[in-house]
Parts: structure tokens; C-alpha cells; sequence
């Protein structure tokens, strides 16, 4: 049987745009009021994926949400036909409409928590969609993120889907952002780190003071509970607040892991050598390697700008690791400095792999922010959604796809074209069955 990691990049909208919606995410809000190009987005997105595939990888696509959320505005109070709702909301509550607008699903790290079958007691994958309370914008996703989700693994004997957690703060979660595992092979038992910013309900923790901590505790308790995992197999690590206050508000801004490698900012975390000891003692033998960076050769504010921790790092059929990373890690000179010394370590990471994704960088996500994590074995993948993955008769199907039907550029006066509600439905309506999801959209599903 053979085992490995796949990642289901999310599929940017038609509606992508720069409204500066997400508070303590730096780039979101710097950029916010600027016109996007939401073709030039998704197309990023796809040069992305079909450069993993041409290294070897396997590659999946998810789809984006329906927006904008017509369904939400007319649950605020906007009534009439779409053209008045969009009028309405566009005169008496702009930023309400941006956010019902917002094409933030792209960013499918957030999606979901997975944990794959060997982790797991009833041998199977594990799925629980972020509730994502914490941004009005993105606590619109669960519901369709959870049955985009099925209709992508949608087999009771591999796949076990969990309903998101309470929509309240105390169980804010945000999915794979704040998750990573750690492991000798992707089909062995490994560790999972779930990392959190606050607790909601022991406020001996401390928190940070600038920015909010998105994650709590209690819901990364939650998760481990319902994904069946071993306490002897979960770390629950405290994010450092005074690096959540500098911008780094998911755990993928400032560590990301791959089998036995972890690759963190020294000030990443809080009480880092006791979180280190309790990693190593929970992974038992086997070569862990913790790739400290430090502050005096890259700093927050260079991490942050660069998303030196929002890349990717893959295992390449070789068995050799690579870096995937933003062009903004090449021109940073810190960044790209530290890179080229990491090369020369002796780690299992061998190479670096430079990609333009600067259309979803602007918004606030890099590469690690575009995709979704599931190790899974030969048989699990055979029972994938196969119009759900990547090859080049796909890729050219999904390419002209966005040709037809989006936008080059948009900007926030054009959310209020009924033009565009059309042009959106009509796109998803087609992906859907490209991807072959069935009636995923509300719109579809009223019809």
C-alpha cells in the first residue's frame, strides 16, 4: 500500500476582492480599497497546483463559496429582488456587503481540520470544517465548505465528516491553520499539534493585547475528542500573543511542519523548550528535526511581510523535501539569505521552489494559506472525487473555465452590479459540474 500527502488548493471566486476585511492580518488590511484582478487570481492558483503536479506531487482542487451571500443580506433585514438587496446594502451598510462578497475560501488551510486514517481509532480520515467565528466574512463558510467536503470524499468506508464546532467564540476555530502533524512515514501514527492563542475559559492564559487570538484551546480540545485521537499522539501548543499582536494571526504565518521536519520562528511559540521536549517524547525514536529560525537573522516583521512560514514543505517522490514559496521570500533579502543558507544544513530540505501567488498574498495568504492537507493511503485516494484532482486535461478544462467567466478587474463600487451575481451563479453552476460536486450552492439547491 502507498501512502503520501495530497493537497486540495482552494479554487479562488469570481468575486475576489481587496476589502481589507481580516483585522490583524497585515497585508489584508494594507491593500484594502485597491482593485483586484480576480482572473489573474485564479489563474495563479492554477499555475500553482499543476506546477506541484509537474514535480510529482498529487494535487486536488476544492471549490469556492457561492457569493455574493445573498441569503445573509436578506437575513439582515435587505429585502426585494437581488439588484435591490445589492442597492440597499451598497447605501446603508458597505462593509457588510464587502464582507457578504468576500471570496476569503481560497484559503482552504481554513477550511477544515483533518487527521488521516492512521492517526485516527476507527482507521479512517477525519473532517471537521472550521467554524471560523471569529471574522463575520468567513463565519459564512462552514455549511458549504462541509458539503463541498463530502461531495469530494464522499465514501462512509474511508471518510468521517464532523458538523463544525458552536458558533460562538469560545470554540473559535480555524482549521488547518493552527494544525500540523508530524511523522516518520505519512501511512505511520504520528503527532498532531493543534496551536492555539487563547483559552475562553482559563484566563490564566495569557493573550495578546493588540491583535485577537482566533483560536481557542477548548476548540482544539474539541477536535482531538471527535477525531478519535490518542492524548499520547496530540500536543496542544500556546502561540506566543506578543507575535499574534505583530500580524501573525494563524500558526502558518510563523511555523510550518512536513513529516519529521518542523520549521518555526524562534518566537513562534510560548515556553518553546518545553513544547520541544513534549514533541520529541511523543514521537519516541526516529530523526525529528527542529529548524529554529532566529530572530536576529529573520525577524517577525520580515516573516510576516515575506510569508517565509506560509510556505509549503512537500516530500518529493525522491524522498527529498522542497520549499514552496512566495516570490515575496526571493526579494526579501533576509529571507531569501536565510533560504540559501538553510540549503547548505543538511536537512532533509533540499531545494526551494519560487511561485507568483501575489493576487492571494495581497489579500493576506500565501501558498500554505491555498491548501488543505490530507495524507492518505492508495485505496482512500482511489475513493476521491477524481474530477476533484489535478491532471492536465483538468487543468486546461478549469483554465478556460475562468477565461469564460471572470472578471479582470474589480474593485468595491463594482459589488453592487446585479451583473455580477449572475456571472458568479453561472460560474459555479458550470464548475460544479466540472468538478462533478452536484447541487453544492444555495442557489442551486432553491431552485
Amino acid at each position: 500500500m502507498k501512502h503520501f500527502e495530497v493537497n486540495f488548493d482552494g479554487l479562488v471566486g469570481p468575486t475576489h476582492n481587496y476589502a481589507g476585511l481580516s483585522y490583524g492580518n497585515v497585508a489584508s488590511q494594507s491593500n484594502a480599497q485597491e482593485a483586484s484582478n480576480p482572473k489573474e487570481a485564479a489563474k495563479q492558483g492554477l499555475r500553482k497546483m499543476k506546477a506541484l503536479t509537474e514535480l510529482g506531487m498529487t494535487q486536488g482542487v476544492l471549490a469556492p463559496q457561492e457569493r455574493p451571500d445573498l441569503a445573509t443580506l436578506r437575513r439582515l433585514g435587505f429585502t426585494g429582488n437581488d439588484a435591490r438587496v445589492l442597492e440597499q446594502a451598497a447605501k446603508q451598510a458597505p462593509a457588510v456587503l464587502a464582507a457578504c462578497y468576500s471570496a476569503s475560501s481560497m484559503w482552504t488551510a481554513n477550511a477544515a481540520t483533518v487527521s488521516p486514517s492512521a492517526d485516527t481509532q476507527d482507521g479512517r480520515i477525519h473532517f471537521t470544517p472550521a467554524n471560523l467565528t471569529n471574522k463575520f466574512h468567513r463565519s459564512l463558510e462552514p455549511d458549504v465548505t462541509g458539503r463541498i467536503l463530502r461531495a469530494v470524499f464522499n465514501n462512509d468506508r474511508h471518510f468521517s465528516h464532523h458538523l463544525h464546532l458552536p458558533e460562538n467564540d469560545h470554540f473559535g476555530d480555524e482549521g488547518a491553520a493552527n494544525h500540523t502533524r508530524l511523522c516518520r512515514a505519512y501511512g505511520e501514527a504520528g503527532v498532531e499539534l493543534f496551536v492555539y492563542g487563547r483559552s475562553a475559559f482559563d484566563h490564566s492564559h495569557p493573550a495578546p493585547k493588540r491583535y485577537p487570538a482566533r483560536q481557542t484551546l477548548e476548540a482544539s480540545q474539541a477536535i482531538a475528542r471527535l477525531h478519535g485521537l490518542d492524548e499520547e499522539s496530540v500536543v496542544f501548543i500556546q502561540q506566543n500573543p506578543e507575535v499574534i499582536d505583530q500580524g501573525v494571526f494563524h500558526n502558518d504565518v510563523i511555523a510550518v511542519g512536513n513529516q519529521n521536519v518542523l520549521f518555526f520562528h524562534q518566537q513562534a511559540f510560548l515556553n518553546t523548550e518545553a513544547v520541544l521536549a513534549e514533541i520529541n517524547g511523543k514521537f519516541g525514536e526516529g530523526d525529528l528535526h527542529f529548524i529554529e529560525v532566529p530572530t536576529a537573522e529573520v525577524s517577525v516583521l520580515d516573516a510576516v511581510k515575506s510569508y517565509l512560514f506560509n510556505t509549503q514543505i512537500l516530500t518529493l517522490p525522491s524522498g527529498e523535501m522542497a520549499i514552496i514559496a512566495p516570490t515575496e521570500c526571493r526579494d526579501n533579502p533576509a529571507v531569501s539569505a536565510y533560504l540559501g543558507k538553510l540549503l547548505t544544513q543538511g536537512t532533509p530540505i533540499k531545494t526551494v521552489h519560487y511561485m507568483d501567488v501575489k493576487q492571494s498574498m495581497r489579500n493576506g495568504g500565501g501558498p500554505a494559506c491555498l491548501r488543505l492537507r490530507v495524507a492518505m493511503n492508495d485505496q482512500e485516494l482511489a475513493a476521491v472525487n477524481p474530477a476533484c484532482l489535478i491532471n492536465d486535461s483538468q487543468f486546461a478544462r478549469l483554465d478556460g473555465w475562468v477565461d469564460r467567466h471572470y472578471r479582470d478587474r474589480l474593485t468595491l463600487d463594482d459589488l453592487r452590479d446585479p451583473a455580477l451575481v449572475q456571472e458568479s451563479r453561472s460560474a459555479l453552476d458550470e464548475l460544479t459540474q466540472i468538478l462533478k460536486l452536484g447541487s453544492v450552492y444555495p442557489f442551486q439547491r432553491s431552485m
